[in-house]
């Protein structure tokens, strides 16, 4: 990974401020703490990334999908003003519409790649992206994998999962491997307890 990993390549765009969320940060949060008490969303802290987080979640609400907003990963609980709701996005304009507490809670940089498995399959409604070097290794050559020169948050990382969706077993394996984001993994399913369940077997399957 290089130094600009950690930020997004798109152009965020505020649309407004975000509602009433705590249902959809209740349904999170238990994952969430699930997963950064593991290591698999946190913050680096040493290294060319120290300081930036990694890892995050999401859920599909009527507008278009709710997820942990930037600079988050190294906090070890999240409230309401940590998320934001993404409402548009567009791969050709290389774009985020999104609602938030304020215009500067920003959205993950990984918005653009949830936002393409809620948009390969209405029946997707939880995403999960994580990272861990080893596990990511480990998977890498088993489970369907992103071409190794497209980078994260990118429309070519949106196409790729698209590709994925479209073309491999991804929809029945539910585990896709960011070639060319080492560490990335992301888990996908009908409600969150299915993304996690899956993920968190195939990671103890793997010996962690």
């Amino acid at each position: 990974m290089g130094p600009k990993e950690g930020y997004f390549k798109f152009t965020p765009e505020y649309v407004g401020e975000l509602g009433f969320a705590d249902v959809w940060v209740d349904t999170i949060n238990p994952w969430r703490d699930k997963l950064f008490d593991l290591r698999l969303i946190g913050m680096y802290t040493e290294g060319d990334l120290k300081g930036v987080g990694y890892g995050n979640i999401s859920i599909r609400t009527a507008a278009g999908f709710l997820i942990t907003a930037t600079r988050t990963g190294g906090l070890p609980r999240l409230g309401r003003p940590h998320y934001t709701e993404i409402v548009g996005v567009d791969l050709d304009s290389n774009s985020v519409e999104y609602r938030a507490a304020s215009p500067a809670v920003t959205p993950s940089a990984e918005s653009m790649t949830h936002g393409m498995f809620y948009l390969a399959d209405p029946e997707i409604q939880a995403v999960i992206h994580i990272h861990h070097l080893e596990f990511w290794r480990r998977l890498l050559n088993v489970f369907p994998a992103t071409a190794m020169n497209v980078e994260y948050g990118t429309p070519d990382m949106g196409r790729e999962i698209l590709r994925l969706y479209r073309e491999s077993d991804l929809p029945s394996r539910k585990i896709a491997v960011m070639g060319g984001h080492e560490e990335g993994i992301v888990s996908f399913g009908a409600d969150l307890n299915e993304a996690g369940t899956i993920l968190l077997a195939e990671f103890r399957r793997a010996g962690f």
